[in-house]
């Protein structure tokens, strides 16, 4: 999916909702245990019962790799499912890969030929060479590392060199250099708050991937107050708060309320764009 086409079914459908597929076996309702798979059938529920109100989802591997063969056949499928039944959906594998060149680029093959997604999450810290082989696929988008919401993202990504420039702004300038606004995106964490002030200075018009709103405490608002663009330029996701929001066999039907919750909120945030 390219630029445009992203932010057509964001201004179509009125939402900039990605819905995080963290999938967790210890979390998913006790009833879908007795499926044949199990992992894949709370997806699917999900999915299903969100689509009207998000734009993205965004399964995040580890929660597949931690139950090996099975796990991986269950991301296989929602992949499939979700390109069969909700092609306009953009999907980003949260895999956040990155090492030397011939081993990025055979990451590049598994995630944008074998599984077809959209985009990949992509660690910076080792530099051009081990960014560039996922830049080569058109339509596709790398979406790197800057500022992410957990706590210990104080450690390196704030640290300053001796002229003040923080480490996530080098990244950020100098990923430039490498792709363009319209193959990468930014992680850019939602508890960051005024930062997008910042980020926004040096990335005016790329999109940003925002994890960190609902379970974590991000605020929305505060997120598009100092981030959105004309072009909105937020995907702003929510894993835990959307999809075990319940635990009963209602799950479904209260991770579609809690989604629509949000799209509405950013229906709001969009209306006030000028475009």
């Amino acid at each position: 999916m390219n630029r445009q086409q992203l932010i057509q079914q964001i201004f179509a459908k009125k939402s900039f909702l990605c819905v995080g597929l963290d999938t967790d076996l210890k979390k998913i309702p006790s009833h879908l245990l007795q499926e044949e798979e199990p992992l894949f059938a709370f997806n699917q529920q999900i999915i299903d019962a969100t689509a009207p109100y998000c734009v993205a989802y965004k399964p995040n591997l580890a929660f597949y790799e931690a139950f090996g063969l099975k796990g991986m056949v269950a991301f296989e499928k929602t992949i499939q499912y979700l390109k069969a039944h909700y092609p306009n959906h953009f999907i980003i594998a949260d895999a956040k890969r990155g090492d030397i060149g011939n081993t990025s680029a055979m990451y590049a093959r598994t995630f944008f030929e074998e599984y077809d997604v959209d985009a990949l999450t992509v660690a910076p810290y080792m530099g051009e060479d081990s960014v560039t082989p996922f830049l080569g696929y058109e339509g596709k988008w790398v979406v790197l590392l800057a500022l992410t919401s957990n706590k210990g993202s104080h450690d390196f990504q704030l640290t300053t060199d001796a002229q003040g420039e923080r480490l996530f702004e080098k990244v950020l300038k100098k990923s430039q250099e490498w792709g363009n606004t319209e193959n990468m995106m930014y992680v850019v964490g939602a508890t960051q708050g005024k930062m997008f002030a910042d980020i926004r200075r040096l990335a005016p018009n790329h999109f940003l991937l925002v994890p960190g709103v609902g379970a974590q405490g991000g605020s929305l608002q505060e997120v598009c107050k100092y981030g959105m663009t004309s072009e909105c330029g937020l995907l702003v996701n929510s894993s835990r708060g959307i999809i075990y929001a319940s635990s009963g066999e209602d799950f479904a039907e209260v991770a579609a309320q809690k989604a629509k919750e949000l799209q509405e909120e950013m229906a709001v945030e969009l209306a006030s764009i000028n475009r």
